[in-house]
Order: structure tokens, then sequence, then C-alpha cells
């Protein structure tokens, strides 16, 4: 048994996979600086709900990233790669946007703060295209499942870094201080891109033009052609070519329901997670409680999620870890409404917290290594953010009126609606079982 887990744990060590998650650290912090960090800030600045919900929107770079995704697909900077020379130019917009942002005052001036904030997304939003495209590249098929988990480890912890950090920090800093802090922590992403190993090049676009829009008429004709290709039809009479019609018409549905399932997996954690720093400061837990018991507390959790995510993926297939996971993920959010209808208890926050990240890390495991699946190495760039922007189109859009819908309905029904949010997914997963191979 031993030799098995060891056996297990093995790949985890490869440099290749401690470069992904080491890409994952830096693609996490940006993120929670544009959220919890920043709804925090804008709580203490008197800003009301309504407000903060909306600026939620300023993570649209984000869901739009697969409009300027090409241009990595197709541009080589430098002779680093075409891969590692986008990385670097990223990182350091993410440094000067994130002192920036830093230096900007809410309370004078809310919009400039959106303004910045956007900017700090857009750069992030950049950097994880090509993470993405690196992560998918530079591993084969087999590997992605592991090199999600990776990914998702060290996503987490640098979520924890500048989610948890920045608000324990804030307790004895000013928020500026801690921007600035928080920028010098993505020197490390520099140093990483550095030591990386550019990965092979599948495909040389024969022109800007093609680069557009080859990844998009490719994932929706693979299927077709596919199809096509499967369809063994020996007599061309009338019966035989509305059988054939009927075929080519059910593999058009294919691509867009697998859009339709990336959209909506993981929506109703997303949506639970849009005003989570305002809940806990609104049920009454400091921002120390929030920062150690949240934060810290639900990282040995997330990362036995994602850790475990990774391995029981292998074990199961993608498919019944898809189902389980987001069942898990579900019941875990109903957890929420119960701490809302209590209030402020440490020990119940330590469960919920526990649950909802150990369901999270199994959950965006599979989630990511799906949609490495679903991708044609030929276009990485283009096709993994046109499928991640769908993934954070719910932290943007549908956040964005979360703070309607909590005066609305009150904390207690909000998270129920997030939990039963979740399952029009899973019922489009069912209907893709048979045509992909997961």
């Amino acid at each position: 048994m031993i030799t098995n887990i060891l056996s297990s744990i093995n790949p985890y060590f490869e440099k290749k996979m401690l470069i992904t998650l080491s890409m994952g650290f830096v693609s996490g912090v940006p993120l929670l600086l544009t959220i919890t960090l920043l709804q925090a800030w804008l709580t203490d600045e008197g800003v009301s709900k309504s407000t903060i919900g909306l600026f939620a929107l300023v993570g649209l770079p984000y869901s739009l990233k697969f409009l300027w995704a090409p241009i990595f697909d197709h541009i080589t900077l430098s002779k680093l790669g075409r891969r590692r020379s986008w990385l670097i130019v990223t990182q350091i917009l993410l440094i000067i946007t994130i002192i920036s942002l830093g230096m900007a005052n809410p309370s004078m001036n809310a919009i400039n703060v959106a303004i910045l904030a956007t900017l700090v997304a857009f750069s992030s939003a950049s950097q994880d295209i090509v993470i993405d495209a690196y992560r998918r590249e530079s591993l084969t098929d087999e590997e992605q499942t592991i090199g999600a988990s990776s990914y998702v480890l060290g996503y987490r912890v640098g979520a924890l870094a500048a989610g948890a950090g920045g608000l324990i920090l804030a307790d004895y800093m000013s928020y500026q201080m801690v921007y600035m802090f928080m920028s010098t922590v993505m020197f490390y992403g520099l140093f990483i891109t550095i030591i990386a190993k550019e990965p092979k090049q599948y495909h040389h676009s024969s022109g800007f033009a093609a680069a557009i829009y080859n990844p998009f008429i490719e994932f929706f004709n693979r299927f077709i052609s596919r199809n096509i290709s499967s369809d063994r039809i020996i007599n061309v009479d009338t019966r035989s070519r509305l059988s054939r019609r009927s075929s080519v018409e059910n593999a058009m549905l294919i691509p867009v329901l697998i859009l339709l399932f990336i959209l909506l997996y993981k929506i109703g954690d997303t949506m639970a997670h849009s005003l989570s720093t305002n809940f806990y400061l609104d049920i009454g837990f400091t921002k120390t409680e929030i920062g150690t018991v949240v934060k810290f507390f639900g990282l040995i959790a997330t990362l036995l999620g994602a850790f475990a995510g990774g391995l029981i993926s292998l074990r199961l297939g993608l498919y019944k870890s898809l189902i389980i996971f987001g069942i898990f993920q579900a019941v875990a959010t109903l957890g929420f409404a119960i701490l809302a209808y209590v209030g402020s208890d440490i020990l119940l926050l330590m469960t919920v917290i526990s649950l909802e990240n150990l369901a999270a890390g199994m959950g965006y495991t599979a989630y990511l290594a799906f949609i490495a699946n679903m991708t044609n190495k030929k276009f990485t760039a283009t096709q993994f953010a046109l499928m991640t922007a769908l993934m954070s189109l719910p932290r943007t859009l549908f956040s964005g009126s979360s703070g309607f819908l909590v005066e609305l309905l009150d904390w207690e029904l909000y998270f129920i609606f997030c939990s039963l949010i979740a399952f029009p997914a899973l019922i489009i997963l069912t209907k893709l079982r048979r045509s992909l191979k997961i």
C-alpha cells in the first residue's frame, strides 16, 4: 500500500510539475487582489453592498480574454520562445498595475480604483492565457490530470497569500503597503519563467486572421468530422441521407453543450464566493478571524482536495469524478446557508470552510483536466482562453448582480439558490457522456 501511495505521489515531484505548481501560484495571487482584498478595502471605506457587487465587473477581462488570445498563439516576441516571452511581458505588467492599484483611494475616487483594478485583471487574464497554453503544450494528454492538480495546488496557495495574507496584513498596515508587498511576490513568477523550458510549438499559422478564426472553426468542426468519418453509410438513399443529416446535426450540438457545461459547472460555487468576504464581515467575524480561519484553516482542505481530485480522477475517470465532485460542491455550498442562519460560530465556520474547500479543490482539478482535453494543441492559447473565459463568466457577470440578490433574498436563501443552480451542468454532462472519451 505504501508503495502504491509513493508511486502516486512521485509525478508531483517532477520538474515540469513543480513548474506547473509555481505557475499556478503566480496565477492565483492577482485574482484575489481584485476580489477578496479589494472587497475588504471597499467595505472599510464604507462603500455600499450594491456598489461592491458591481465591482465584480472589473473581472470582465477574464471572460473576454479569448478576444486577444490569438496574439499569443501567433506572435513570438523573443528568442526565449513564444510562451516564455509573453509570460515575462504579462508579469511585468502585473507588477506595475498592482502597485498602481495600491496607490489609489476608494473613498476619493471609486471610478479610478475600478479602472486600475480592471487593468490588473487584464494583465492577470493575459498571464493566465499563456500559463494555460504552456501547461497544455508541455504536458502529455495522460499528464493533464496531474498537471491540473499541481496547478490548482499552486493556485490555491497563491490565492491564500493574496486573500488571507492580505487581510491579515491589512490589520497591521495600510492597504497601500499591502498591495506594494503583493507586487513583489510576483517577481517569483519572473524567476520561474526564466528557468522553465519552452514547450514544443505544434502549429504555425499562415496569418493573423487565420490565427483568429481557425481555433474556433476547428473546435466546432471536430465533432462533425469525427461523426462523419465513423458514419459508415453505403446506400445513399433518402433514408440514409436523412439519417446522416440527423447525425451531423446532433454532432453540431456537442461543442455547444461542452461550452454550456463549462459555463455552468462552477457557477454555484463561484456565486457563493462572490461576496464571501462581505458575508463573513456582515455576520460578525473580524478580518483576522477571516484571514486565519477561512483562509489558513481551509488551506489544508483545499490542498487535500486538489491532490485527491487528481488521484481520484485518474482512478475513476473524468466523467464519474466530475459528477461526484459537482454534487459535493452543491452540498458544501449549503453549509454557507446554515452558517448564515447560526451566525458567527467559529467551529461551524471551520467545518463549513473545510468541506467547501475540499469540494472546490476536487472539482476545480477535474474541471481543468476536462478543459485541457477539449483543446487542440495546434490552437492551445485561443481554445483554452475561450473555455476558461466561459469558466470565469459567472464570476464576472452573474456575480455582478450578487449584491442585489442578497439584498432581495437575504444570505440564507441566496446560498440555497447558489447550491441548486449548479445541477443543470451535471444534466448536460450526462448528455455528453457517449460523445466524449472522458
